[in-house]
């Protein structure tokens, strides 16, 4: 990498959660100077029934391979091989096997938490980044050649400085909003109840999406269990979020039916409010958001982290070719690279999520004979299929590295 004006680090990832190690991780071995900076400190996370799962769409589990990530998760992820989809009250299903379309799965589903420890034990290992934390960002300022950060590590005031500021800071980005860089929110008027829950039938592969005038339910299978998702009105929250856990189970089933059997056991639930928030731009001078901090979308289809995995990949790519990472061309062929993907997935995720709640009779009818065709017509599922298994648009070369190996 070129020196501009003697920065301290080519690239500063604000934010190490799993989009920023996996940036960390996809920067390494390209010569260039990292700094991942983390508020918080390392804390144990528990192990057990209660943990969040994830949904890993194929592309996410070739590049984890190829990020030398995958080999150090505890538990492999569970393979998606099947996709039911269904709305309550209207009549039609979608099916999809994997196997229908020369694969044997559509992804993997993997613990949260142990996703997090494998990234934590490749970080450790990176020759070419430096983790900072507990580290607080006080005051972010930029110039044409770089961008400095004025933070706290540790109680102890440092100042750093970047030829790139990545900002992968999360839904409520501290960057984002030192920035400049405004946003558009949207609230769907749900909570999403997130829990594990175990079915007296094992789970054989299949993730189920019901959806309903309330908003989506699905069931990722990890092992014999799944995780859980309940979208619930906010009018009607409080009153769930105070069952126990008998009753929440019997609230599930009776929202969800009977497709993967008779629940036996709900987790520990979290609440979380259904709000799209989207960065009206990705960029200011050599500044750049990724993953939540550039799009926060609804939970359906399960497309969050796969898409700011594929931010992160791609602009890896990138910085990998060029001499000057913060370089305003480079930025603006990020954004073109990133642009299909990322408009595609946001206009399905919304537009799934407004379409299905919609309770207009004129509507059931459409969704009916939309969800007849895509479960009979071959051919019509196949823009699904390559979203579900994030080979939409330009995909980045280490989502494919691994699939090419196979």
């Amino acid at each position: 990498m070129a020196d501009f004006d003697s920065p301290d680090f080519d690239v500063i990832v604000l934010g190490g959660g799993l989009v920023g190690c996996s940036l960390a991780c996809a920067l390494e071995g390209k010569g260039v100077r990292t700094a991942l900076l983390e508020a918080r400190a390392p804390a144990p996370m528990p192990a057990g029934f209660d943990e969040r799962r994830l949904a890993l769409a194929a592309a996410s589990i070739n590049a984890l391979g190829s990020l030398g990530v995958l080999p150090l998760l505890a538990t492999p992820p569970s393979a998606l091989r099947r996709i039911h989809v269904s709305r309550s009250g209207d009549f039609g299903s979608v099916r999809l096997a994997a196997a229908d379309y020369g694969r044997e799965s559509f992804g993997g589903v993997v613990s949260a938490r142990e996703l997090g420890l494998a990234l934590e034990l490749r970080l450790a290992s990176l020759a070419d980044t430096t983790v900072l934390r507990p580290c607080e960002v006080l005051a972010i300022t930029q110039d044409d050649s770089g961008v400095r950060l004025e933070a706290s590590l540790a109680g102890t005031p440092l100042s750093l400085r970047a030829a790139l500021l990545v900002a992968a800071d999360g839904t409520h980005s501290f960057a984002r909003a030192q920035l400049g860089i405004g946003v558009e929110q949207h609230d769907y008027g749900q909570t999403l109840f997130v829990s594990a829950l175990a079915a007296d039938r094992p789970a054989d592969g299949t993730a189920w999406e019901r959806f309903s005038e309330q908003g989506p339910l699905a069931l990722l299978p990890m092992g014999r269990d799944y995780g859980a998702i309940c979208a619930v009105a906010n009018a009607d929250a409080a009153r769930v979020a105070e069952m126990d856990d008998a009753a929440y189970g019997a609230y599930f089933q009776q929202r969800f039916g009977w497709r993967a059997g008779r629940v036996e056991r709900v987790g520990r639930r979290s609440a979380h409010a259904i709000v799209r928030v989207l960065a009206e731009r990705c960029t200011q001078g050599r500044a750049l958001l990724v993953g939540n901090a550039a799009q926060t979308i609804h939970p359906v289809g399960a497309q969050g982290f796969n898409l700011g995995l594929r931010d992160a990949l791609a602009l890896a790519e990138l910085v990998a070719q060029g001499s000057d990472p913060g370089a305003a061309s480079l930025l603006a062929d990020y954004v073109e690279a990133r642009r299909e993907d990322r408009e595609r997935t946001l206009a399905f995720s919304d537009g799934l999520a407004r379409l299905t709640a919609n309770p207009s009779e004129p509507l059931r009818a459409l969704r009916s004979l939309g969800l007849l065709a895509l479960g009979n017509l071959p051919g019509l599922a196949s823009p699904l299929v390559a979203g579900a298994m994030g080979v939409r648009g330009r995909v980045p070369a280490l989502s494919r590295a691994a699939a090419a190996r196979e």
